[in-house]
């Protein structure tokens, strides 16, 4: 990624060169400390003119502004003020971000006419800011903005507002979760040649630094505990597959952990039921589930949250050589329940399988929640904007749904149910890894929750959204880092 912009919030003064950024309200004029930014009312012929009227997230800017010494002056609509939650701040900071173009520093007057705006809301803004600025260019030799080989400048960004010292403190734990975001972006843009099993096991080892606890799990170690299913996906590729488990132990000490596990194919072909090659290069993000795994770790770590959790992430790499399993071959997962490999393009839900009675036998949590880029029937149902939610409790279910809506990260509850069970049943063994085509989001989630017992339990299917979703106001990547803000809420609002 690019180098992420420095942060810090001032008290509100005149700026008086460089880029800045006031906030407009729908319908509503400047405050004080953004009017004294165009004492020649320009800004405000300029909306006039162009029909900004301060709606959510548009922007109007006039290039280097009369009577002023700046380069250039913009206003970012904020919508009504009286509406907006933390995800709008974000999305409001994601657009002044892109209202600056491409300035060295940026500053931002967080300042109403009919009110202050709170210290949270000046840290989302920041939040936002960061977001959108992320780019994955390590592997550019030049620079396509710049148009030729001189590094970027790293930009400055400046907050202006009431309470400084209050915002700079609401931020550290935002810059956290942005990190965790990042992180998560990073390990889904990488190429697969770069981020094999072993080297993905590499990057959680890392969260140590932040004072999480990680145990790598090796090949033989999980032959040792049975994990049939999970090696089965693996043995067609000459990478050696990895658990990862990561601990952070901030809440009491007995306290059972909350559990998250996530999906980590680095590689998917399909193995032998190998995938069409058209969009096959896409398949490095199938892996996005456990990179948002990875990245929640990283922000409760980082932010010093006030809970037991723990990270799980099975890695593998699905490949189809000469070793590579069959369709018709039957494994036997560490649960000791038999599963006829049907299709070996169902490979995740056999790595989850072995991962989350792993992660339940040791850690007895209080939940478990699962992130895996799983079906694609999941975007023919909800298409790029929504999670599938799958769960075994409404509380828990409930509690995602409100964190999902809190930070954008929005979920749809699909449903569970005996009815599918008779889909996923097998003649040959105690089940089959693919029902065919119909509820095929659905049949997934009731394979898996054959693997969690009583535990309160649910499955977030991000097909649709770790990889390849529409850009917005806070994310210009590929990989969108999402379930990172989402589980941090959960954790934040529920459980701390």
């Amino acid at each position: 990624m690019t180098d992420r912009p420095s942060v810090s919030f001032a008290k509100f003064s005149t700026p008086g060169k460089g880029t800045v950024i006031v906030l407009a309200p729908q319908g509503g004029g400047l405050g004080d400390q953004a009017s004294a930014c165009d004492p020649e009312g320009v800004l405000a012929r300029a909306s006039e003119i162009s029909g900004f009227s301060g709606k959510l997230a548009k922007s109007v800017e006039v290039l280097a502004p009369e009577g002023t010494q700046l380069d250039r002056l913009a206003a970012v609509g904020i919508g009504n003020p009286s509406q907006l939650g933390e995800q709008e701040w974000v999305k409001i900071g994601g657009a002044a971000l892109a209202a600056g173009k491409s300035a060295g520093e940026i500053t931002v007057v967080v300042d109403l006419k009919d009110g202050k705006i709170g210290a949270g809301d000046a840290a989302n803004i920041a939040l936002g800011m960061l977001l959108r600025a992320y780019r994955f260019e390590k592997y550019k030799t030049t620079s396509r903005e710049n148009g030729n080989d001189k590094p970027a400048k790293k930009l400055k960004i400046v907050i202006q507002c009431a309470d400084p010292s209050a915002a700079k403190k609401a931020f550290m734990r935002a810059e956290a979760v942005a990190e965790g975001v990042m992180l998560a972006r990073d390990l889904v843009n990488e190429p697969a040649n770069v981020l094999g099993p072993v080297e993905f096991a590499a990057k959680a080892k890392e969260l140590e630094k932040l004072g999480a606890s990680v145990e790598i799990l090796t090949e033989k170690e999980m032959k040792k505990l049975g994990m049939g299913a999970l090696l089965g996906v693996a043995q067609g590729s000459v990478r050696p597959p990895r658990l990862a488990v990561i601990e952070w132990n901030g809440g009491k000490s007995k306290e059972r952990p909350l559990a998250f596990v996530g999906k980590g194919v680095v590689f998917d072909t399909g193995g032998i039921s190998i995938k069409p090659a058209g969009g096959m290069e896409d398949m490095k993000g199938d892996m996005g589930g456990a990179a948002a795994v990875v990245g929640v770790m990283h922000a409760l770590a980082a932010r010093k949250a006030k809970v037991n959790a723990v990270g799980l992430v099975g890695l593998v790499e699905n490949m189809p050589d000469g070793n590579a399993q069959r369709p018709g071959d039957i494994v036997t997962s560490m649960s000791g329940q038999t599963i006829e490999v049907i299709n070996t393009d169902a490979e995740g839900r056999l790595v989850l399988a072995d991962v989350l009675w792993y992660c339940n036998d040791r850690f007895k949590p209080q939940f478990m929640v699962d992130l895996a880029t799983l079906t694609g029937a999941v975007m023919v149902a909800l298409g790029h904007h929504r999670a599938g939610l799958f769960s075994n409790d409404d509380t828990l279910a409930e509690q995602l749904a409100a964190a999902g809506e809190a930070t954008g990260e929005k979920l749809w509850r699909l449903p569970l149910g005996e009815e599918y069970d008779k889909q996923i049943d097998s003649k040959n063994a105690d089940m089959k890894n693919s029902s065919g085509r119909l509820a095929g989001s659905v049949t997934a989630a009731q394979f898996l929750k054959r693997f969690v017992k009583d535990t309160n339990w649910a499955h977030l299917d991000v097909a649709g959204t770790a990889m390849g979703a529409p850009l917005d106001e806070v994310n210009r990547s590929w990989g969108s880092g999402f379930g990172v803000r989402l589980l941090d809420r959960l954790v934040a609002d529920s459980y701390e």
